[in-house]
C-alpha cells in the first residue's frame, strides 16, 4: 500500500523572523535631552568641587578647567594638617545617634497616633506639623542658655539631642501617614493567634512600614549630617565640632585655602553618597506613604 508523503514547502525569505525596531518618537527625545541637560546642570557643581580639590595650589587662579596636574597631595594634607578626621568621627556619632533616638521615639508615638482614636489626636497631629515651622535659629539663644547653665556645651550629646528634636515631627508625621496605610486587621489576625499587640507590631506593622522607616531615617541621617548652625554655637572647640565646621575654618578672615576646602567638601559627602545609593529604593515608595488607601 503505498503512502503519500506530504512535502513542506521551503520556507520563504518574507518567513524570517523581523528584528524589532526602536522608534524614538521626537517628544522622547527632547524629554531625554532635557533629563540629560538637567542632570549636567547638577553633577556640574561636584565636578568643580572634584577638579579644584585637585589642582595644585599655584593653579588655583588659571582659568583652565582641568589642571595641568592632579594633586593627590591634598587630601593627605587635609586629613594630616586639619581636624578633619576628628570632626568627621563627631558627624558621624551625632548623625547615628540622632537617627536612632528619633526611631525610637517616633515609632511608639507614630504607632499609638495611627492606631488609636484618642481625644485630641488631630490637635497632636497639627502642633507636630506646626513644629516643622519654626527655624532652628529662632531657638538658637535659647538653646544656647540652657545647655550653658547644664554646662553641656562642647558634647556630642548636646548636638545629638539637637538635631533629634529637630527631626522628630518629621519623623512622627511620616511615619502616622505609612502605618495608617497598613489594614489593622493584619495585626487583629496576629493578635487571635495569641500574639501580643507589642509582638504585632514588631512582626506584622514594622516589616511592612519599612519604607516609611527607611525615609525617616535618610531624611533625618542627612539634615542631621549638613547641620551647621547649631553645631556652629553650641561648640567652640575644633576637635568637638561637627564636620560642617570643620569644613568653615578653611575660609579665614583674609584668605580661603580653596583646594583644602573643597577637598574636605569631597570626603563630606561621601558617606551621604553611599547611604543614599544604598536605600535609594526605598525612599520613593516611603515618600507616597498614605497618598492612597
Amino acid at each position: 500500500m503505498a503512502t503519500a508523503t506530504a512535502t513542506r514547502p521551503a520556507p520563504r525569505k518574507d518567513d524570517a523572523p523581523k528584528k524589532a525596531t526602536r522608534t524614538f518618537r521626537p517628544r522622547t527625545l527632547v524629554i531625554t535631552a532635557c533629563a540629560w541637560l538637567l542632570a549636567a546642570i547638577f553633577l556640574a557643581p561636584y565636578l568643580e568641587m572634584i577638579v579644584t580639590a585637585l589642582r595644585p595650589k599655584d593653579e588655583l587662579r588659571d582659568r583652565t578647567y582641568l589642571p595641568q596636574d592632579l594633586e593627590w597631595a591634598n587630601f593627605i594634607d587635609v586629613w594630616k594638617e586639619s581636624e578633619l578626621g576628628q570632626n568627621l568621627q563627631v558627624t558621624l556619632l551625632v548623625a547615628g545617634g540622632a537617627t536612632l533616638l528619633v526611631l525610637l521615639v517616633s515609632l511608639p508615638a507614630a504607632y499609638y497616633t495611627a492606631r488609636m482614636r484618642y481625644r485630641g489626636r488631630k490637635v497632636f497631629l497639627l502642633l507636630v506639623l506646626v513644629t516643622q515651622m519654626f527655624q532652628p535659629t529662632a531657638l538658637l539663644v535659647g538653646l544656647y542658655r540652657e545647655f550653658h547653665q547644664l554646662d553641656m556645651l562642647n558634647s556630642v550629646w548636646t548636638l545629638i539631642l539637637t538635631n533629634a528634636a529637630f527631626n522628630l515631627a518629621f519623623a512622627v508625621w511620616i511615619l502616622t501617614a505609612y502605618i495608617s496605610s497598613i489594614p489593622a486587621e493584619l495585626e487583629e489576625a496576629a493578635m487571635v493567634d495569641g500574639t501580643s499587640r507589642f509582638g504585632a507590631m514588631i512582626k506584622v506593622t514594622l516589616p511592612l512600614a519599612l519604607p516609611g522607616v527607611v525615609t525617616a531615617v535618610i531624611f533625618t541621617f542627612i539634615t542631621s549630617w549638613n547641620e551647621f548652625v547649631m553645631g556652629l554655637t553650641l561648640t567652640t572647640e575644633p576637635d568637638k565640632q561637627p564636620l560642617t565646621v570643620g569644613i568653615n575654618n578653611f575660609i579665614g578672615n583674609y584668605t580661603v585655602q580653596w583646594n583644602y576646602l573643597f577637598a574636605a567638601s569631597v570626603v563630606a559627602i561621601v558617606p551621604v553618597i553611599v547611604l543614599f545609593a544604598i536605600i535609594e529604593r526605598h525612599v520613593v515608595s516611603g515618600l507616597t506613604a498614605g497618598s492612597v488607601k
